[in-house]
């Protein structure tokens, strides 16, 4: 299994991981092939096992990485915790982060919702333990706001879901250059969030 003339593992390891994030997305996990992600990468086949034992583990890091991302972009905001601001504010920042975020990394959100299935139980239930992460967040922020008499929610799980699947639902049809620019978009979803929440 010999490296490729020029290969280097801190460019090589990149280079794969972003040829196979393409070629899943384009084709499907089950219809990419090791040989077909070493081809675009331009190595051996054999040499794809030098940075990972198989392809489900490239789609396991792929899927990680952008979870742990999400979670630590998002600790990171300005008065992202919970208890920071009044609820209504952390919750428009929420919106606006959710959505800002994943329109710069559409292929990592279309790999992470319709690639989970192609995970083993173990690494579907780490990837599944990040998501849950995420989802408490804002859950915080809404239970919060209820109890602040802000909000007014029959299931705050439920609404938890609803929001980040609308939130999510942006990257299934924004266009950059369309009708509507990024920053109204992030208006009008936070709008449509606050009224669908307030008490």
């Amino acid at each position: 299994m010999a490296r490729k003339t020029g290969s280097h593992s801190e460019i090589t390891g990149p280079r794969i991981r972003a040829e196979a994030g393409q070629l899943f997305a384009r084709h499907g996990f089950a219809a990419v092939s090791m040989r077909q992600i070493a081809a675009a990468v331009g190595v051996q086949a054999g040499a794809l096992y030098l940075y990972t034992p198989d392809k489900e583990s490239l789609l396991f890091e792929l899927l990680k990485t952008h979870m742990d991302e999400l979670l630590a972009a998002w600790t990171t905001q300005a008065g992202a915790t919970t208890g920071a601001a009044d609820p209504r504010a952390q919750l428009e920042r929420f919106v606006r982060f959710h959505i800002r975020f994943n329109l710069e990394r559409a292929q990592a959100v279309f790999l992470s919702y319709m690639e989970l299935r192609n995970l083993s139980p173990e690494n579907f239930a780490c990837i599944e333990a990040l998501r849950r992460r995420y989802e408490d967040t804002l859950e915080a922020i809404l239970r919060e706001g209820q109890a602040a008499g802000c909000f007014a929610l029959p299931d705050t799980k439920l609404a938890t879901l609803a929001i980040i699947a609308m939130l999510t639902g942006v990257n299934t049809w924004f266009r950059e250059g369309g009708r509507l620019s990024r920053a109204t978009v992030e208006g009008i979803y936070w709008d449509m969030v606050r009224k669908a929440v307030a008490a």
